[in-house]
Protein backbone atom coordinates (compact mmCIF):
# COMPACT_ATOMS: atom_id res chain seq x y z
CA UNK A 1 0.00 0.00 0.00
CA UNK A 2 2.91 2.35 0.68
CA UNK A 3 4.02 2.19 -2.95
CA UNK A 4 0.56 3.30 -4.07
CA UNK A 5 0.59 6.61 -2.21
CA UNK A 6 0.17 9.91 -3.99
CA UNK A 7 3.74 11.09 -3.16
CA UNK A 8 5.10 7.89 -4.68
CA UNK A 9 3.09 8.43 -7.85
CA UNK A 10 4.38 12.00 -8.14
CA UNK A 11 7.96 10.89 -7.50
CA UNK A 12 7.62 8.36 -10.33
CA UNK A 13 6.26 11.11 -12.60
CA UNK A 14 9.31 13.23 -11.77
CA UNK A 15 11.51 10.17 -12.41
CA UNK A 16 9.89 9.80 -15.87
CA UNK A 17 10.43 13.50 -16.60
CA UNK A 18 14.09 13.19 -15.57
CA UNK A 19 14.51 10.12 -17.77
CA UNK A 20 12.95 11.96 -20.72
CA UNK A 21 15.20 14.99 -20.19
CA UNK A 22 18.27 12.74 -20.01
CA UNK A 23 17.28 11.04 -23.28
CA UNK A 24 16.83 14.45 -24.94
CA UNK A 25 20.15 15.67 -23.55
CA UNK A 26 22.11 12.72 -24.94
CA UNK A 27 20.23 12.93 -28.23
CA UNK A 28 21.32 16.58 -28.62
CA UNK A 29 24.99 15.99 -27.79
CA UNK A 30 27.16 16.50 -30.87
CA UNK A 31 28.96 13.17 -30.69
CA UNK A 32 29.27 12.79 -34.46
CA UNK A 33 29.48 15.65 -36.90
CA UNK A 34 28.88 13.53 -39.99
CA UNK A 35 25.33 12.74 -41.10
CA UNK A 36 24.24 9.22 -40.21
CA UNK A 37 22.98 6.67 -42.68
CA UNK A 38 20.64 5.24 -40.06
CA UNK A 39 18.31 6.67 -37.44
CA UNK A 40 18.47 5.59 -33.80
CA UNK A 41 15.34 4.25 -32.10
CA UNK A 42 13.00 6.77 -30.55
CA UNK A 43 13.62 6.00 -26.89
CA UNK A 44 11.17 8.65 -25.69
CA UNK A 45 8.31 6.81 -27.36
CA UNK A 46 9.59 3.40 -26.27
CA UNK A 47 9.97 4.37 -22.61
CA UNK A 48 6.70 6.29 -22.63
CA UNK A 49 4.78 3.31 -23.98
CA UNK A 50 6.55 0.88 -21.64
CA UNK A 51 5.61 2.98 -18.61
CA UNK A 52 2.06 3.46 -19.88
CA UNK A 53 1.55 -0.26 -20.42
CA UNK A 54 2.72 -0.99 -16.88
CA UNK A 55 1.50 1.96 -14.82
CA UNK A 56 -0.66 4.47 -16.71
CA UNK A 57 -0.99 6.58 -13.55
CA UNK A 58 2.76 7.32 -13.65
CA UNK A 59 2.57 8.95 -17.10
CA UNK A 60 -0.61 11.00 -17.45
CA UNK A 61 -1.48 12.51 -20.82
CA UNK A 62 -0.41 16.03 -19.80
CA UNK A 63 3.07 14.84 -18.81
CA UNK A 64 3.57 12.83 -22.00
CA UNK A 65 2.24 15.71 -24.11
CA UNK A 66 4.60 18.17 -22.42
CA UNK A 67 7.62 15.90 -22.83
CA UNK A 68 6.86 15.21 -26.48
CA UNK A 69 6.16 18.89 -27.22
CA UNK A 70 9.50 19.82 -25.65
CA UNK A 71 11.16 17.14 -27.78
CA UNK A 72 9.45 18.55 -30.89
CA UNK A 73 10.81 21.99 -30.10
CA UNK A 74 14.34 20.82 -29.21
CA UNK A 75 14.65 18.45 -32.18
CA UNK A 76 13.22 21.09 -34.57
CA UNK A 77 10.24 19.02 -35.65
CA UNK A 78 6.85 20.53 -36.46
CA UNK A 79 5.65 21.56 -32.99
CA UNK A 80 2.89 19.42 -31.59
CA UNK A 81 2.36 16.98 -34.44
CA UNK A 82 4.35 14.05 -33.07
CA UNK A 83 3.26 14.99 -29.54
CA UNK A 84 -0.39 14.72 -30.57
CA UNK A 85 0.12 11.40 -32.32
CA UNK A 86 2.03 9.92 -29.37
CA UNK A 87 -0.63 11.06 -26.90
CA UNK A 88 -3.38 9.56 -29.07
CA UNK A 89 -1.38 6.33 -29.37
CA UNK A 90 -0.78 6.23 -25.63
CA UNK A 91 -4.48 6.68 -24.90
CA UNK A 92 -5.22 3.79 -27.25
CA UNK A 93 -2.63 1.68 -25.43
CA UNK A 94 -4.07 2.65 -22.03
CA UNK A 95 -7.40 1.27 -23.15
CA UNK A 96 -5.69 -1.89 -24.43
CA UNK A 97 -3.56 -2.32 -21.29
CA UNK A 98 -6.55 -3.45 -19.24
CA UNK A 99 -7.22 -6.34 -21.62
CA UNK A 100 -3.55 -7.15 -22.08
CA UNK A 101 -2.71 -7.25 -18.38
CA UNK A 102 -3.33 -10.98 -18.29
CA UNK A 103 -1.98 -11.62 -21.80
CA UNK A 104 1.56 -12.47 -22.69
CA UNK A 105 4.25 -9.95 -23.44
CA UNK A 106 4.00 -10.84 -27.14
CA UNK A 107 0.47 -9.45 -27.28
CA UNK A 108 1.65 -6.23 -25.66
CA UNK A 109 4.59 -5.99 -28.03
CA UNK A 110 2.35 -6.47 -31.07
CA UNK A 111 0.00 -3.73 -29.85
CA UNK A 112 2.87 -1.33 -29.25
CA UNK A 113 4.40 -2.14 -32.65
CA UNK A 114 1.04 -1.44 -34.30
CA UNK A 115 0.82 1.95 -32.58
CA UNK A 116 4.42 2.85 -33.45
CA UNK A 117 3.79 1.98 -37.11
CA UNK A 118 0.56 4.01 -37.12
CA UNK A 119 2.33 7.02 -35.58
CA UNK A 120 5.14 6.85 -38.14
CA UNK A 121 2.80 6.55 -41.11
CA UNK A 122 0.40 9.27 -39.91
CA UNK A 123 3.32 11.59 -39.16
CA UNK A 124 4.69 11.17 -42.68
CA UNK A 125 1.22 11.51 -44.21
CA UNK A 126 0.51 14.81 -42.44
CA UNK A 127 3.94 16.18 -43.34
CA UNK A 128 3.42 15.15 -46.97
CA UNK A 129 -0.04 16.74 -47.13
CA UNK A 130 1.25 19.99 -45.65
CA UNK A 131 4.27 19.98 -47.98
CA UNK A 132 6.79 20.05 -45.14
CA UNK A 133 10.28 18.90 -46.04
CA UNK A 134 11.07 15.62 -44.30
CA UNK A 135 13.73 12.99 -43.89
CA UNK A 136 13.96 10.18 -46.44
CA UNK A 137 11.43 7.39 -45.99
CA UNK A 138 14.21 4.87 -45.35
CA UNK A 139 15.38 6.76 -42.25
CA UNK A 140 11.85 6.89 -40.83
CA UNK A 141 11.38 3.18 -41.47
CA UNK A 142 14.73 2.34 -39.87
CA UNK A 143 13.81 4.38 -36.80
CA UNK A 144 10.39 2.74 -36.63
CA UNK A 145 11.80 -0.79 -36.86
CA UNK A 146 14.59 -0.07 -34.36
CA UNK A 147 12.07 1.38 -31.90
CA UNK A 148 9.99 -1.78 -32.25
CA UNK A 149 13.06 -4.00 -31.80
CA UNK A 150 14.38 -2.12 -28.76
CA UNK A 151 10.99 -2.14 -26.98
CA UNK A 152 11.58 -5.49 -25.16
CA UNK A 153 14.91 -4.18 -23.83
CA UNK A 154 13.22 -0.98 -22.69
CA UNK A 155 10.56 -3.03 -20.91
CA UNK A 156 13.27 -5.10 -19.21
CA UNK A 157 15.07 -1.95 -18.02
CA UNK A 158 11.78 -0.40 -16.95
CA UNK A 159 10.80 -3.39 -14.83
CA UNK A 160 14.12 -4.45 -13.37
CA UNK A 161 16.07 -1.22 -12.90
CA UNK A 162 13.27 1.32 -12.50
CA UNK A 163 10.75 -0.86 -10.68
CA UNK A 164 7.80 0.09 -12.89
CA UNK A 165 5.62 -3.01 -12.71
CA UNK A 166 1.96 -3.66 -13.33
CA UNK A 167 -0.46 -3.34 -10.46
CA UNK A 168 -1.39 -6.57 -8.74
CA UNK A 169 -5.13 -7.36 -8.66
CA UNK A 170 -5.33 -6.34 -5.00
CA UNK A 171 -3.65 -3.01 -5.68
CA UNK A 172 -5.97 -2.34 -8.61
CA UNK A 173 -8.99 -2.76 -6.35
CA UNK A 174 -7.61 -0.12 -3.99
CA UNK A 175 -7.63 2.41 -6.84
CA UNK A 176 -11.02 1.27 -8.10
CA UNK A 177 -9.65 0.07 -11.43
CA UNK A 178 -11.97 -1.57 -13.90
CA UNK A 179 -11.63 -5.30 -14.16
Amino acid sequence: MGKLSVPHIWSMRIWFLGLALAIMFFHLLPLDTQPRRWAPPDLLIAFGFAWIMRRPDYVPAFLLAGVMLLADLLFQRPPGLLALLVVLGSEYLKNQAAGLSEASFVGEWISVCFVIAAITLLYRLVLTLTLVQQAPLALNLIQMVLTMVVYPLVVFVTQTLMGVRRLSPGDAEVFGARG
